[in-house]
């Protein structure tokens, strides 16, 4: 493989649309971001993606690694993203491939995110991890023995949708009580009428304590050491998320196996859904 080669990244989020060119050795050498339009999103991610490519000369581009929410199907084929409505079975792979030129390999947001953050952040000494996603949704991505967890349809580790109430709360999927019902952005501001940066400390240590009851069960059935959380909304709580999910996992959690995991911010900072998705195609390219 030559010595500049790099391959664009495009993470697609519910707030915002954006692209990088990352090299080998994840090294971001230009990024570039919108917000995400209401409105025909794939006509903004397109050009996003063009300028991108064009700007970007000096790197010879072997791939394009892609990251977005699911549910989708096995390689990121068909996408049904619950943060953007207007793409169901939205056929994302063949899409950017065709757009870009670029051989193309898709995976979901939270999965890119522990790549990234068992690549080069906060569980690079870790081969059994969680890597979790609060933002507009909840995701997750599974890493055991070092390898990241697929399952059968390339969607093992939806964290968001473990039961952790009883309170019969819709949830987007479909189901009810669903961790993401309750933690997630979109249920927050449906919740309280409000953005999640303006959340009660109430409500910061309640959603904290449901994250740390999921981890719990989690935990006891992976054999997981470490959780690293993401997202807007997740960061954006702070200490006080974190304090609170920690407190409960260590309540919920007696079994010895599961003693010692803690649950930290990841630690690439809003360098890591890139680098993500560039090790989405790294991953297949090394």
């Amino acid at each position: 493989m030559l010595d500049n080669a790099g391959v664009l990244a495009v993470d697609i989020g519910g707030t915002k649309l954006a692209t990088a060119v990352v090299a080998r050795d994840g090294t971001i050498v230009r990024r570039d971001r919108i917000p995400t339009p209401q409105r025909d999103p794939w006509s903004a991610l397109v050009a996003l993606m063009r300028r991108m490519q064009a700007a970007t000369s000096e790197v010879e581009l072997v791939a394009c690694g892609v990251a977005c929410g699911g549910p989708m199907s096995a390689g990121g084929e068909s996408a049904s993203p619950l943060h953007i409505p207007s793409w169901r079975e939205f056929p994302l792979r063949r899409s950017i491939m065709e757009a870009t030129g670029l051989a193309t390999h898709v995976d979901n947001d939270a999965k890119a995110l522990a790549l990234s953050e068992g690549w080069l952040g906060a569980a690079v000494d870790h081969r059994d991890f969680m890597a979790v996603v609060v933002g507009t949704g909840v995701g997750a991505g599974l890493v055991s023995g070092g390898r990241l967890v697929d399952g059968a349809s390339g969607n093992a580790g939806h964290i968001g949708h473990i039961v952790v109430g009883d309170e019969g709360r819709a949830c987007r999927c479909g189901g009810r009580d669903c961790l993401e019902s309750f933690i997630s952005g979109a249920a927050v501001e449906s919740e309280t009428g409000r953005s999640p940066a303006y959340a009660s400390a109430g409500l910061v240590e309640r959603n904290g304590r449901l994250l740390g009851q999921a981890v719990a069960s989690v935990a006891a059935m992976c054999d997981i050491r470490r959780v690293v959380v993401g997202g807007s909304v997740a960061l954006g709580w702070g200490d006080p998320f974190f304090d609170a999910a920690n407190r409960e996992f260590e309540a919920r959690s007696r079994i010895g196996f599961t003693r010692g995991l803690d649950i930290v911010p990841l630690g690439l900072g809003d360098r890591s859904a890139l680098i993500g998705a560039a090790a989405v195609a790294w991953r297949v390219l090394v």
